[in-house]
């Protein structure tokens, strides 16, 4: 993707149910509600499935991702996240 060029003038990255896990560690930023700001929301390598896709600023896709350890369910960005191989 190019500097000028907007993420969503580009298909998603994943799909709804694809299963992804975590590039980095992912803490709350205040915008999740119940949790102190800077607590950890997913550790590196936790994996989840996406269940939908959003917008954010009319610029980026966010994934909400729900994570079965924690049954937490977090807003990540492309960048933060990678496909799990199934195997099949």
């Amino acid at each position: 993707m190019q500097l000028d060029e907007l993420e969503l003038d580009l298909p998603p990255c994943f799909e709804i149910g694809e299963k992804v896990q975590t590039r980095k560690l992912i803490r709350n930023d205040g915008t999740f509600p119940g949790q102190e700001i800077g607590a950890t929301l997913a550790k590196k390598g936790e994996i989840g499935y996406v269940i939908s896709i959003g917008t954010f600023l009319q610029n980026s896709y966010i994934y909400a991702v729900h994570f079965m350890g924690t049954g937490y369910v977090v807003g990540c960005r492309a960048k933060e996240l990678e496909t799990v191989e199934t195997g099949i």
